[in-house]
């Protein structure tokens, strides 16, 4: 970046993904930038305890790889160099409750565990300068004036010797993750924080590692992902089969609502049998487990809405699961974390070009308009279709969601059952944040899609009489901008 000027130093609070790619933008703003984390960084690529999801499958949709690359050009000729494969041309299978679309993926995105992509993304920042590296430490409170209306930056306890001591900064950002702790210190402080939005998801999913033998290196050729997706009207597991590194196979079973998929190896592999087609579990049987499957469960997924508060402290901000977390099964939470980034980026600069008071909160607000909402609604419209999901309403009702579902699911039925590759490509499209939800809901494509079956006409009428209003009219009050 030209003619900017650093000034000042930076914490980062959170070594993960989001907390690199933070520091990665703040470095060409600051002077200084310190990254702390309670880890303990790995020399090899190796899952942290503090990333206790880490072994399961992670994935950037496109939008979150081209933001990635732009931050560290070339980190996927990285990942190739560490032995993970390319999806080019290689067949993509994705199976649902109305039919099946296959075919070769069009473009060359790798593929990779998380330890070896954060292994890659932490070289490219510790070869930064200005930043510094601080692990092994738990940052246990914000440091503020005497008023508390600015935060000047964080205590930290080492771990291991419990020495406590303070940094001082002109910018703060908690990336913690779902550990956060920022809720509580903002109380502490006195400021009043708004209820989040919860929905109490229940999300089960387990995952197996396999060794692909030498003689069946062509599947690795042959395939990019198998994808059965659950049905929530008979409360199915989703499967999906595909591979990371150094020819590795993973094997992950998915289901929100409590019914969680096991992790007795036995039990796991018969779960994979009875999916509804057998193409997996066919695999599976020639390859080398590697272990037994490993489980995560998520409770409930929430979001914040500090971007609501009437007072916020300069010099603090929140970024990635720390403000909100996804259902993991869409791949959409590094991808908001890294247009979160993206933003931070864009607003920073703007910034050296017009300064001007409660620059956080406006990134705040930012960043919960542009990253968060569409991707937690999509979640909603997806999730709460399962028995055993409910919803709990922080600030604001959640609007909108029983349309989306009806709505989305005529639309990857009519992509599906009739192959139409156009609508169904929108689809995932949009699910997966690389086009904005106006792409499928803009009054001409809902017309359009409605008017086409029994089905959407009913939904397209109960739509009109419920809001008395134009189709146009009532989308705005539905769908996330």
């Amino acid at each position: 970046m030209k003619n900017i000027q650093k000034v000042g130093k930076a914490i980062v609070i959170g070594g993960s993904i989001t907390g690199l790619m933070t520091a990665r933008v703040l470095s060409s703003y600051y002077e200084e930038v310190i990254l702390i984390d309670k880890d303990e960084f790995p020399d090899h690529p190796e899952d942290r305890n503090g990333a206790p999801h880490g072994f399961h499958p992670h994935r950037f949709t496109q939008r979150g790889k081209m933001i990635t690359e732009q931050l560290f050009p070339g980190y996927e000729e990285e990942l190739v160099a560490l032995g993970s494969p390319s999806s080019l041309n290689k067949t993509v299978h994705m199976m649902n409750q109305y039919g099946t679309v296959a075919g070769p993926y069009p473009r060359n995105d790798i593929k990779f565990s998380r330890a070896v992509l954060e292994w890659v993304i932490r070289g490219r920042v510790k070869q930064i300068p200005n930043i510094r590296l601080l692990a092994e430490n738990d940052v246990i409170g914000l440091h503020t004036t005497p008023n508390h209306k600015a935060v000047t930056g964080v205590q930290v306890r080492g771990r291991g010797t419990g020495m406590k001591s303070e940094f001082l900064a002109d910018l703060v950002v908690d990336a913690s993750g779902r550990a956060s702790k920022l809720t509580q210190w903002l109380k502490e402080f006195g400021y009043d924080v708004p209820r989040p939005d919860r929905m109490k998801a229940a999300i089960g999913y387990s995952t197996r590692r396999y060794n692909i033998p030498a003689h069946l290196m062509h599947l690795t050729e042959k395939w990019d992902v198998i994808n059965i997706m659950g049905q929530p009207v008979k409360g199915t597991f989703t499967g999906v089969f595909s591979f990371i590194e150094n020819q590795v196979a993973e094997m992950l079973l998915y289901r929100p609502g409590g019914n969680y998929p096991p992790t007795d190896a036995e039990d796991f592999e018969q779960e994979v049998a009875q999916l509804p087609t057998p193409m997996i579990a066919e695999i599976l049987c020639q390859l080398e487990p590697i272990g037994m499957p490993k489980g995560f469960r998520v409770p409930e997924l929430y979001r914040h809405h500090y971007e609501q508060m009437e007072r916020w402290p300069d010099g603090l901000l929140v970024l990635g699961d720390a403000f909100c977390i996804y259902d993991p099964i869409f791949g959409q939470g590094m991808t908001v974390a890294a247009i979160e980034v993206d933003l931070l980026n864009t607003l920073l600069r703007e910034r050296q070009n017009n300064p001007e008071p409660h620059f956080e909160q406006k990134v705040l607000r930012r960043i919960q308009e542009e990253a968060i909402s569409p991707a937690w609604w999509l979640n909603c419209a997806a999730d709460l279709q399962w028995g055993g999901v409910e919803y709990e309403a922080g600030t604001e009702p959640l609007k909108g969601i029983a349309f989306g579902s009806r709505y989305m699911n005529l639309i990857l039925k009519e992509g599906s059952a009739n192959h139409n590759f156009k609508l169904f490509g929108l689809y995932w499209g949009v699910n997966s944040l690389a086009l904005p939800l106006h792409e499928l809901f803009n009054p001409q494509m809902v017309k359009s899609v409605l008017e086409a079956s029994e089905e959407g006409q009913q939904l397209l009428a109960d739509l009109l009489k419920e809001y008395e209003l134009p189709l146009e009219e009532a989308l705005t009050k539905l769908i996330p901008s």
